[in-house]
């Protein structure tokens, strides 16, 4: 933005270098959103997430599971060129930039490139992100060599806080898909790599499947909740549509603006509420999809399946995944959040590129009728949100979030938290949060004592975090005011930063 740029242009450039400085986050092998308004006010959303293959492999698939250690807690994910489905990334870039960008690509991709080349030291944050998803890192002698270094014994050992990761590989990559542009890597030498990988080691992807892929550009899905405006990702993806759903749901059990603020935040009951709320939200989703059929948007903002489940939570009594994101806005006031996911990563680098495809095939949220149960052809749904909220005084924040299935629990917070209890950025993100799937539910035990026996109480199949955890998301947020003046916050659960240039 320094160099005269504008907030797509920092997006862009920005979730190339994410590909360098979290790559088990964010890889040019994945996919995502970027939502962006305009200083004149037009939204849209780009959506360049994957897309599942023409046709199944059906014999001879490399795929199988590996599980996720996040310390507290595991997440059990399958991984091989079998779990790879079209990637993204590079063309959705390519769309966002021809539609919106200022700056010439080759500026864009400097500093990742330099970066790439130069190497990054990891922190400690970058160590544990590693050794969530350690196995996936070590698997192919291509990752190993990138992502590993010779241990006591000889033994490979994942690379720790204080080492290097330097991939010169990719720094030529962006350089020559910047002069080249996006048809290299999807009509090209990288979409030949890819679809040759495939069908020599066990994966779907074939030419026509890259030649074939497109970015797509949805107008957002629009939300009003107590005085405030929500556009967020709209269907196929689902995040959004969730998030909606839980609003409404809170906003016609408690018609009245200062409701949910009259509970006490992190009171048992603001706590067992927002518990309550998310299990009736999985509990539509599941009952809504079954009443339409794979692969169709379920209706799930409709009064028939609102009221239902408004009643179950009105008779609630109180005695009782890998992803990056990224907001920006400019002086001018435009703006863009963006979320991107390699899955946790196949464990598959293409040849010569330094690029590690996704296992989005192999992620059972995304997946939810079951692993090899995708539609041929389709763009997968996704739990990615970003989002813009004008609040009710003027102000508009870009928010969105990282964290596989958390994204949507920890970006719903974050909005009432602003929104309901008035709470700045920083105050809104760094609040304890909580998720709850199926029976069970996970809090960060910064919570009050009462509000944590409450919940203990009401999911007996409880996990209590002794601290915030990149388990439950990385909300990062930006706001301007109406005057002009830009604050924001960058989630600390994953090392996030917030620059004010």
């Amino acid at each position: 933005m320094r160099a005269g740029g504008n907030a797509i242009d920092a997006i862009i450039a920005a979730l190339w270098a994410a590909s360098v400085a979290e790559p088990v986050l964010s890889s040019p092998g994945g996919g995502g959103f970027i939502l962006a308004r305009t200083a004149a006010g037009e939204t849209r959303v780009h959506d360049f997430f994957v897309h599942t293959p023409r046709r199944k492999r059906m014999s001879g698939l490399d795929f199988y599971p590996i599980v996720a250690d996040f310390g507290v807690a595991t997440q059990s994910f399958h991984i091989g060129l079998g779990s790879a489905a079209v990637p993204g990334f590079v063309r959705g870039l390519f769309s966002a930039h021809r539609e919106h960008g200022s700056v010439p690509m080759r500026r864009l991709v400097e500093p990742a490139a330099a970066a790439a080349r130069e190497g990054l030291l990891l922190r400690d944050y970058e160590e544990y992100l590693l050794s969530v998803v350690g196995p996936i890192y070590k698997i192919t002698p291509e990752a190993c060599a990138l992502f590993a270094k010779p241990g006591e014994g000889g033994e490979a050992v994942l690379k720790g806080a204080g080492d290097r990761i330097a991939n010169p590989e990719l720094a030529d990559t962006l350089e020559v898909l910047a002069r080249e542009g996006d048809a290299l890597f999807y009509e090209g030498e990288i979409a030949a790599a890819i679809a040759r990988m495939c069908a020599q080691g066990g994966g779907h992807l074939t030419r026509d499947d890259l030649a074939g892929y497109q970015a797509i550009i949805r107008a957002p899905l629009r939300h009003r909740y107590r005085g405030a405006l929500l556009e967020v990702n709209p269907p196929p993806a689902l995040g959004g549509l969730l998030i909606a759903h839980t609003l409404e749901l809170l906003s016609r059990l408690h018609p009245g603006d200062d409701d949910l603020r009259a509970l006490g935040f992190g009171s048992p009951a603001h706590a067992l509420l927002l518990a309550r709320a998310q299990q009736a939200t999985n509990q539509a989703r599941v009952a809504a999809e079954a009443s339409v059929g794979v692969g169709a948007t379920p209706p799930m903002l409709e009064d028939i399946w609102l009221e239902r489940f408004v009643k179950s939570l009105a008779d609630t009594k109180l005695s009782q995944r890998g992803t990056t994101h990224i907001s920006v806005i400019d002086r001018h006031g435009n703006a863009a959040a963006a979320t991107v996911s390699n899955g946790e990563g196949c464990g598959h680098m293409i040849p010569g590129t330094g690029i590690m495809l996704n296992n989005m095939l192999g992620e059972e949220d995304l997946n939810p009728h079951g692993l090899g149960a995708w539609p041929n052809n389709r763009r997968m749904s996704s739990m990615m949100a970003p989002a813009a909220l004008h609040l009710p005084g003027g102000d508009m924040a870009i928010v969105g979030s990282g964290g596989s299935n958390r994204i949507r629990t920890a970006i719903l917070q974050v909005l009432i938290n602003m929104v309901d209890f008035g709470m700045d950025a920083r105050a809104a993100v760094e609040a304890p949060r909580l998720h709850q799937e199926g029976k069970h539910l996970d809090f960060e035990a910064l919570v009050s004592r009462e509000a944590a026996a409450t919940l203990a109480r009401a999911f007996p199949d409880y996990r209590a975090w002794p601290t915030r955890n990149m388990f439950f998301g990385g909300v990062h947020t930006v706001v301007r005011t109406p005057s002009g003046a830009l604050f924001g916050a960058g989630d600390p659960r994953r090392a996030g930063v917030c620059v004010v240039a």
